[in-house]
């Protein structure tokens, strides 16, 4: 079937079911980290510095970790990061065990940072190792579109049984269950038979590399515009997010599990745009596709602004998880399918800094933004700006494509016409 056509590689389906099983829990942490901030500050800043902590330390070694990707063997990076995510999922549960109801927040924001730091060595590694687990690369696109299907679903799942273990349990439960998960993709990642690990020469510093793939991202349009535009996307409009919990308690005057429900809607869109992609065959318009869901995208979070009648916003957010969606994928599938093989990893990890660097910068402003305006004023403008940033990336695109028309010079008539 051509939307699991990737599924023919055997590392890649053991990777897709151990990952699949840890992104459950990984939601579930993330949304109990979010709810016992929210819950214990009552403060929609302090939601955003939470997402601050995560992800910005993130933007600070992306860098660093793309290097260590293309230097050293990328399978025992990863099979690193995801020991001592366990690690951070294990300490996180004990704080909150021994805490009780007199939770430290800063404490759990500090671990957040912890995590960060590890996710900046862990995202570009896992990335740039599914190239090699896919035996026919002409199913690398549609490896990562199930990557994004995968991700979006553990999306749907896990805040949703995050809701329910939040109000049964407690949030430990959630951080316990997380670190238990690690154990299937730890196992996954075992029972994989890569090719043998070849150890590059290594001929310059780290800094040097650093630099050749600064220059290369820079001299390569068709991979610079779209990390641009993730960019943008991540610190105006993607951050929207962190202001659900204020949704779920405020405006629809709920509890942990309404913020569930309404963080599974965002995962139901993205699972169905994330299928979407991956039916598309080889050779598909990327760039038409993220313009056009970046739209819906905008259309999806300006009608969910101001409503009030709970089943028809829960439809709203599942269009804007379904352009959400296109965001981070196509723009991956983008950079992996453009990108030198000795370039991939520092590639990666600049897509890695567009995500995970703008979008925590993106949390303070947009719940500094909540304090003065509304947060739903706040979601209507992070609407009407990602409807702004694909008309300004529309214009640039066909200004490029006509000037590489207008550079193509015209068939020259043969002698004796």
């Amino acid at each position: 079937m051509n939307t699991f056509r990737a599924f023919r590689s055997r590392n890649y389906r053991l990777y897709f079911m151990g990952q699949s099983i840890s992104l459950i829990g990984t939601w579930m942490q993330r949304t109990a980290v979010s709810w016992i901030v929210y819950i214990v500050t009552h403060s929609s800043f302090m939601l955003g510095v939470s997402l601050f902590a995560l992800q910005f330390p993130s933007f600070l070694l992306s860098l660093l970790g793309g290097v260590v990707s293309d230097r050293y063997n990328r399978f025992r990076v990863l099979l690193g990061t995801q020991a001592a995510s366990m690690v951070q999922s294990l300490t996180l549960a004990l704080l909150v065990f021994l805490e009780g109801t007199h939770i430290n927040v800063w404490a759990v924001i500090g671990l957040g940072t912890v995590l960060g730091t590890i996710n900046a060595f862990d995202v570009p590694a896992r990335q740039s190792l599914v190239y090699e687990m896919i035996q026919t690369k002409e199913d690398l696109p549609n490896a990562l579109a199930l990557n994004s299907s995968m991700v979006n679903l553990s999306r749907l799942i896990g805040p949703a049984i995050a809701g329910f273990v939040l109000e049964a349990f407690g949030g430990g439960f959630c951080f316990l269950l997380n670190a238990l998960s690690f154990v299937a993709v730890i196992g996954s990642l075992l029972l994989m038979k890569l090719p043998p690990y070849v150890r590059k020469p290594r001929t310059q510093s780290s800094f040097k590399d650093l630099g050749d793939g600064l220059k290369y991202l820079v001299s390569h349009r068709e991979i610079a515009s779209p990390t641009l535009m993730l960019a943008l996307m991540s610190l105006l409009v993607l951050p929207f997010t962190t202001l659900m919990p204020v949704y779920a308690k405020e405006v629809f005057k709920g509890n942990a599990s309404t913020f569930g429900i309404i963080d599974s809607f965002i995962g139901i869109g993205a699972l169905c745009g994330a299928f979407f992609l991956a039916s598309r065959k080889p050779g598909a318009n990327l760039r038409r596709i993220l313009l056009i869901n970046t739209v819906v995208l905008g259309v999806g979070l300006i009608c969910f602004s101001h409503m009030t009648i709970y089943p028809i916003a829960l439809a709203f957010m599942t269009v804007s998880g379904f352009g959400m969606m296109s965001q981070t994928t196509v723009t991956n599938t983008i950079l992996q399918t453009k990108a030198a093989p000795e370039m991939r990893g520092r590639v990666i990890s600049f897509f890695a800094m567009s995500v995970f660097g703008m979008q925590p910068l993106g949390a303070l402003l947009i719940g500094a933004e909540s304090a003065l305006v509304g947060t739903q004023t706040t979601i209507l403008c992070a609407g009407v700006m990602a409807i702004t940033i694909a008309g300004v990336f529309s214009y640039y695109v066909r200004r490029a494509r006509l000037a590489a028309q207008d550079a193509t010079p015209l068939p020259q008539p043969s002698p004796g016409s």
